[in-house]
C-alpha cells in the first residue's frame, strides 16, 4: 500500500462509492481526509467510522463558495491540504436530440464546473503546504470511448480530461510539487451504477449488459478504482503527471 503518512486529502463525493473507498484507503495508508459531500449525514457517518484521521463537511461542488469553505474547513482541522480527489459527479442518460436541457446544464455544473472549482479552490492551499502532493480527477471510460446516449456525461468527462492536463502543465510551469492525473473508470459497482440497474427488466440483465462492455467480463469494484487513485496520489508515481489512467477492464480497447 502507498505511504500517505502525514498527508491530508480533500475528497469530493467522499460519503460513499469511489470517494468513500478513497477515504478509507487514504486513512489506512497513514493520511488524514476531509470527506466533502452534499450527503452530509452519510459523509459524517463515514468519517466517524474512520476515526480521528477523518472529518466531514457539506459540499455542493457546483458552488465555488462551498469549495472555498471546504478548503478552509480542511486546513482548520488538519493544518494543510496536500491532495485533492475530485470524485463527485452525476450521470443521466440522453442523446443530443432528447437530453433535457436541465439535465445537460446540471451535468455541466457538477461534473465540469465542480471539478474546475475544486482545482481552483484547493490549489493555492496545496501549494502553500510546500509538500509534494497530487490532484486526482475522476473521468470515465466514456470520456475516451463515447456513447451516443450519454452526451452530457461524455462531454463533461472529456472536458475534465483536457482540463486535468492543463492543470498539470500549470503546476509544472509554476514549480509546484503537485502532479495532476485523471482516472477513467468503467462500469463500477457504486450507488450511481445501482440506479442504472433499475432501468432494466431485472438486475441480472442490467449487470450482464454492463459487464459485456468490459473484455474482462465483469463490473468493477469501487475499491479497485480507489487503489489506482492512491497509487497516482503517492510518491510511487512521482514522475507521472497529465496521464489518463484507465480502470475499466479493457473497456476502452475493446474491438
Amino acid at each position: 500500500m502507498p505511504n500517505m503518512q502525514g498527508k491530508v486529502a480533500l475528497i469530493s463525493g467522499g460519503a460513499e462509492g469511489i470517494g468513500g473507498d478513497i477515504g478509507r484507503q487514504f486513512v489506512a495508508a497513514g493520511g488524514s481526509v476531509m470527506l466533502a459531500d452534499i450527503q452530509s449525514e452519510k459523509a459524517a457517518a463515514h468519517a466517524q467510522s474512520l476515526g480521528n484521521a477523518a472529518a466531514s463537511t457539506t459540499l455542493d461542488v457546483a458552488q465555488l463558495d462551498q469549495w472555498d469553505a471546504a478548503v478552509a474547513a480542511t486546513t482548520a482541522r488538519f493544518g494543510k491540504i496536500t491532495h485533492l480527489f475530485n470524485v463527485a459527479g452525476i450521470s443521466e442518460p440522453g442523446s443530443v436530440e432528447d437530453v433535457p436541457l436541465d439535465s445537460w446544464n446540471r451535468t455541466l455544473a457538477i461534473n465540469l464546473n465542480g471539478t474546475f472549482y475544486g482545482c481552483r479552490a484547493a490549489l493555492p492551499a496545496m501549494a502553500a503546504s510546500g509538500e509534494s502532493g497530487a490532484i486526482i480527477n475522476i473521468g470515465s471510460m466514456l470520456a475516451l470511448r463515447v456513447g451516443a446516449g450519454f452526451i452530457a456525461y461524455c462531454a463533461t468527462k472529456a472536458a475534465v480530461t483536457a482540463m486535468s492536463k492543463c492543470v498539470a502543465l500549470h503546476c509544472a510551469e509554476k514549480g509546484y510539487p503537485i502532479r495532476v492525473n485523471t482516472v477513467h473508470p468503467g462500469a463500477i459497482r457504486t450507488p450511481m451504477f445501482e440506479r442504472y440497474l433499475t432501468l432494466f427488466p431485472s438486475v441480472e440483465e442490467g449487470e450482464a449488459v454492463f459487464a459485456a462492455n468490459h473484455p474482462m467480463g465483469r463490473v468493477g469494484e469501487a475499491e479497485e478504482v480507489a487503489r489506482a487513485c492512491l497509487f497516482l496520489a503517492s510518491d510511487e508515481a512521482s514522475f507521472t503527471t497529465g496521464v489518463d489512467f484507465t480502470v475499466d477492464g479493457g473497456g476502452t480497447i475493446r474491438a
